[in-house]
C-alpha cells in the first residue's frame, strides 16, 4: 500500500545536509506541483504571480536533483482538468510555458538534461506542441537527469488510450486477449520508457493523487507536505528523501 506523510517540511540539519553525497536510493520521482495560487493568495498577489514563482521552484529543484544524479524526474505541470479554470489562467499558463522552454532550455542542455513531455498532446496549442517537440529531439542526446513535463495529463485518459490502442490490435488479429498483460499496458503508456517512480511528493497539503499517473504509483510511496510549491526548496527534497529511507516497502508483503 502507498503510505502518505504529512507535516511542515523544515530544513535539514548539518548531518543530513552531510549526507548529501551518498548514492540516492531510487531512480525516479514524481512531484505534484500543488500550491501556486494559495502562495499568491497568501501573499496578496496576482494568482498568475504564483505561477511565475513555481517555475523559479522547478528551476532550482532540477538543478539540486541534477546535482544529486537522480535519473528521472516527472512533475505536473498542466492537467486535463486544468482547462476548467478561466481561460485567462489557461491562456497565461500555455505563454508561461512557451517562455520557460525558450529562456531555460540552453541552461537544462548544458546541464545534460534530457527533456520530454507526457500528455495528450493534440489538446496542446499548436505553437507550444511544436516548441515541445524541438526542445525532445535536441536534448534527446544528454545524459544526465531525464526531466519529463506532464502537460494535459490525465491517468484516466492515459489508461483509456493505452487499452483503445490494444484493442485494435486484437481488432486486427496482431494480438489475442490471451497477449494482454499488465507489461503489455504499460507499453502502451505514455511512461512506456520510464521505470515506475519510487516516491511522489505532493506539495499544499491534499491527500490525493488528482488523475496523476494512477497505473504506475501503484506501489509508490507518498509523501504530502503542507509547504506550497513555491516555497518548496532542495532542502525540502532533501527531507522528503530522508523520509522515503526509513519507509518499509512490502509491495503487499509482510
Amino acid at each position: 500500500m502507498s503510505k502518505f506523510h504529512l507535516g511542515k517540511l523544515e530544513k535539514p540539519s548539518a548531518e543530513r545536509a552531510a549526507e548529501k553525497s551518498e548514492p540516492l536510493p531510487l531512480k525516479h520521482v514524481a512531484v505534484i506541483m500543488d500550491g501556486n495560487r494559495r502562495w499568491a493568495e497568501n501573499h496578496r498577489m496576482p494568482k498568475l504571480k504564483g505561477h511565475q514563482e513555481g517555475v523559479k521552484s522547478l528551476k532550482r529543484l532540477v538543478r539540486h536533483v541534477g546535482a544529486l544524479k537522480l535519473e528521472f524526474l516527472t512533475v505536473y505541470a498542466f492537467s486535463s482538468e486544468n482547462w476548467q479554470r478561466s481561460s485567462e489562467e489557461v491562456k497565461y499558463l500555455f505563454e508561461l510555458f512557451s517562455q520557460v522552454l525558450e529562456s531555460e532550455f540552453v541552461e537544462l542542455s548544458q546541464n545534460n538534461v534530457r527533456l520530454s513531455f507526457i500528455g495528450h498532446m493534440d489538446g496542446v496549442p499548436k505553437a507550444l506542441r511544436r516548441s515541445m517537440e524541438e526542445t525532445t529531439k535536441q536534448s534527446e542526446a544528454n545524459t544526465g537527469l531525464n526531466l519529463q513535463v506532464a502537460i494535459n495529463y490525465g491517468s484516466r485518459l492515459e489508461i483509456t488510450e493505452a487499452v483503445k490502442k490494444i484493442a485494435l490490435e486484437v481488432k486486427e488479429g496482431r494480438l489475442s486477449a490471451q497477449d494482454i498483460t499488465e507489461d503489455l499496458i504499460a507499453r502502451n503508456l505514455y511512461t512506456s520508457r520510464l521505470p515506475d517512480p519510487e516516491l511522489l511528493i505532493r506539495t499544499g497539503g491534499e491527500m490525493r493523487l488528482s488523475n496523476y499517473l494512477l497505473w504506475q504509483s501503484a506501489y509508490t510511496e507518498i509523501f504530502v507536505t503542507q509547504t506550497l510549491w513555491p516555497d518548496f526548496t532542495p532542502e525540502c527534497f532533501d527531507q522528503a528523501i530522508d523520509e522515503f529511507k526509513r519507509r518499509n516497502r512490502r509491495w503487499g508483503g509482510d
